[in-house]
């Protein structure tokens, strides 16, 4: 695999966290639903903020022959690696633990929530979407070791992570949030003429 790592697949991979905030920033401005709001910026970025204090509590590095150094640093020669590792330790993985909250969400949003009017494809979506999300989500994963940024262990727990926290968020959100979202998002169609 290392000979592709210059392809296009390898580059989007390797940047998937862009390529994820993109989507879901359009998802967001597309739809305009409270529901896409809070799964794509509170439920995700706060998976994303929780899941660097866990890594401050679970202290292991990137793999040792991996190609990536945390946001370019390399351990100092003066800094013992016990010091280091509290710093830029990598477990569980970040973008494992937000791949995997997103794609458990969008399953749980498919099957439980009501459909929202601005989604195209109607019902079918309730089936294209987790059929396409899961299979990625996968793959950026697993791509993960791959790129030899993390290793399998790291992943795991991060992917367990992102599920538990997308259990976490959906729940908030049909037992606390959702009819405030409706409110909202009758108020804003009204003084915007959204729809």
């Amino acid at each position: 695999m290392s000979s592709n790592r210059g392809s296009w697949l390898w580059i989007v991979l390797d940047k998937s966290n862009l390529v994820v905030i993109g989507v879901t920033a359009v998802a967001i401005l597309a739809t305009r639903s409270a529901a896409v709001f809070f799964c794509g910026a509170v439920g995700a970025v706060s998976c994303s903020l929780s899941v660097k204090v866990v890594k401050l509590l679970i202290r292991q590095p990137r793999p040792v022959l991996g190609r990536k150094k945390t946001y370019g640093c390399v351990e100092p020669s003066n800094m013992s690696s016990a010091a280091y590792a509290p710093l830029h330790s990598r477990m569980p993985s970040t973008h494992s633990a937000s791949i995997g909250y997103f794609a458990t969400y969008v399953l749980l949003a498919s099957f439980y929530l009501p459909l929202h009017p601005s989604i195209p494809g109607g019902e079918t979506a309730r089936i294209v979407v987790p059929i396409v999300v899961l299979p990625l989500a996968s793959i950026v994963a697993m791509s993960r070791v791959w790129l030899g940024h993390h290793t399998w262990a790291q992943i795991a727990v991060g992917c367990a992570y992102g599920v538990g926290w997308a259990f976490l968020c959906f729940r908030v959100w049909t037992k606390a949030l959702s009819e405030h979202g409706q409110k909202v998002e009758h108020f804003l169609d009204r003084l915007l003429g959204w729809r």
